[in-house]
């Protein structure tokens, strides 16, 4: 994508494909975004390896 004003752009193109409803409906929802996500067990996992830490 280029930063030109070409109207084959794909911000024009997404903007004029946009659902009015749905933009209204995803903005009212209330939505706590400052909150983690939950993870799995599987997604869950340490920073720092800790058979490599040094400072124990």
């Amino acid at each position: 994508m280029s930063n030109t004003n070409n109207d084959t752009s794909d911000i024009k193109k997404a903007a004029e494909q946009a659902d009015n409803q749905q933009v209204e409906k995803n903005l009212n929802d209330d939505k706590n975004v400052d909150a983690p996500e939950k993870l799995s067990e599987e997604e869950q996992t340490s920073f720092i390896d800790e058979e490599l830490r040094t400072d124990k």
